[in-house]
């Protein structure tokens, strides 16, 4: 018979276990804003690299990482000890990589393609091990449909906290000479190492009293054929498959946003330093507007269709000012009259993508019954390293993509954003948004199929725990 590794939470969650859970997300916000928004940057503009190759680097150590990324989680679903299945990655994971990250933005020359690549697998390795085993416990600690989004969007809302915390900082304190500042970039790294590592270990220990519960023994011994046959089982079930590619598609785009961001708010909004500090801040307030409608939204419409319809909406609200002011209908750019609506246009549209984003990441935990009720076994580390595996290689590719953007818009390397000329500005802006409403729509088909609802959730759980009390006789659910 099917067990959880710690017993779900009946009822409301404790406040301190929502809070303490979603701390251990800052790490992996942290992460994204560094490798979304400024490792091209970094290594185009200040190493001197080509963006393709940086694009490649990055692409290929995300293959390489797809092969451990489930076993991180396969393992993870099968570690017993005394503080639970996952709090001992949660332990163990954050110390190394607050290390590694520090070293990655501490480089004082351009590194080997090979180096690049070595330094992003240990990076993202070590991001798995903590952030698998963490998100993992969500379909732990409730089985409840709607508090399950509630510790996801305690998870967002830290996780865009402490991204948009250092690049408040990154802005306003580590590049205020500039995004070409070397010494900027090796004291951002050793605050988000510092980060990194203490929001981890905080989230583990704050859990402790729940998550620490010595889980019943695997019912089959480790073996890696027995391993992989699990695996091709799990990512085998179809609402699984739903979620990973209406995802693909979802963080492909974002991971094309991310990473061209900063090309976008420099040259093509010209924004300054100041525009850059207050944005982080829109962002923020976007990210808590979230947390407070989407239990209305889920209540109302339920995860599915909040996620297809919020996600269209968001797309619609970022394209809008890129669009307009390729047709000469937006104010002049740098100005105040051109940034207030775009602050206001954003702020509507993140509103809308986080809502999407947590909407979808709520339905990977209701997989795990899903799977259960046809397995017998609880995979949540299996289905949330998928999920955070499809999470990588999609924003890694976004970043490959980005890369072609700049070369297909003609930007030239080290270009001052006043240098860069109108036509430029145009191709960068009707390319991007192309790629960004082509996902969107895709992303909006597919997540349309997801075939969980409240009501077939509800009516699982009965079922599961009516097999628990009365086991057929090989002790599975009937």
């Amino acid at each position: 018979m099917s067990a959880a590794a710690a017993p779900a939470v009946h009822g409301p969650l404790p406040r301190r276990l929502a809070l303490t859970h979603g701390l251990g997300a800052a790490a992996y916000g942290i992460k994204e804003n560094g490798f979304s928004t400024f490792l091209l940057l970094y290594c185009n503009q200040v190493l001197g690299m080509d963006p393709p190759l940086v694009g490649l680097a990055l692409l290929i150590a995300l293959l390489i990482d797809g092969v451990a990324d489930p076993l991180i989680g396969y393992l993870s679903d099968r570690t017993v000890t005394n503080w639970g299945r996952r709090l001992p990655w949660l332990i163990l994971a954050p110390i190394p990589l607050g290390l590694v990250w520090a070293q990655l933005w501490s480089l004082e020359s351009a590194p080997g393609f090979w180096e690049l690549v070595g330094i992003a697998v240990a990076v993202r390795l070590l991001v798995s091990c903590c952030e698998v085993p963490s998100i993992a416990l969500v379909p732990e600690l409730t089985r409840d449909y709607d508090q399950r989004t509630t510790l996801l969007r305690y998870r967002f809302l830290f996780s865009w906290s402490a991204s948009m915390l250092i690049s408040f900082l990154a802005y306003g304190l580590f590049l205020k000479d500039g995004p070409l500042a070397a010494e900027g970039y090796r004291a951002y790294g050793l605050f988000g190492a510092a980060l990194i590592t203490g929001s981890v270990l905080f989230s583990a220990l704050g859990q402790r009293r729940w998550a620490a519960v010595r889980p019943p023994p695997p019912a089959t011994p480790f073996s890696l054929r027995q391993a992989f046959a699990e695996l091709i089982e799990c990512f085998s079930h179809r609402a699984f498959l739903v979620l990973l590619l209406g995802g693909a598609l979802a963080y492909t785009s974002q991971g094309i946003t991310f990473s061209i961001a900063n090309y976008l708010y420099a040259y093509v909004w010209l924004f300054n330093p100041l525009q850059f500090q207050i944005y982080t801040g829109v962002l923020l307030a976007s990210v808590v507007t979230c947390f407070v409608v989407l239990p209305k939204w889920h209540a109302r419409w339920g995860k599915r269709d909040t996620a297809v319809v919020t996600a269209l909406l968001g797309m619609v609200f970022w394209v809008a000012p890129f669009l307009l002011n390729s047709a000469g209908l937006w104010p002049q750019r740098g100005t105040w009259a051109s940034t207030l609506p775009l602050y206001a246009a954003f702020f509507v549209c993140n509103v809308f993508s986080v809502s999407a984003m947590v909407s979808a990441s709520s339905m990977m935990a209701d997989v795990v019954e899903a799977s259960e009720e046809q397995t017998g076994r609880r995979n949540e580390g299996v289905f949330f390293s998928g999920n955070f595996f499809m999470q990588k290689c999609s924003t890694g590719l976004g970043i490959f993509v980005t890369s072609f953007l700049l070369a297909f818009a003609g930007l030239s390397d080290k270009v001052k954003p006043a240098d860069v000329t109108p036509d430029v500005i145009n191709r960068l802006s009707l390319a991007y948004c192309a790629a960004v409403i082509l996902f969107a729509f895709a992303m909006a088909a597919v997540l349309r199929r997801f075939p969980i609802t409240r009501a077939d959730h509800e009516a699982r759980l009965a079922a599961l725990s009516a097999a628990r009390i009365n086991p057929d006789s090989e002790g599975l659910h009937p």
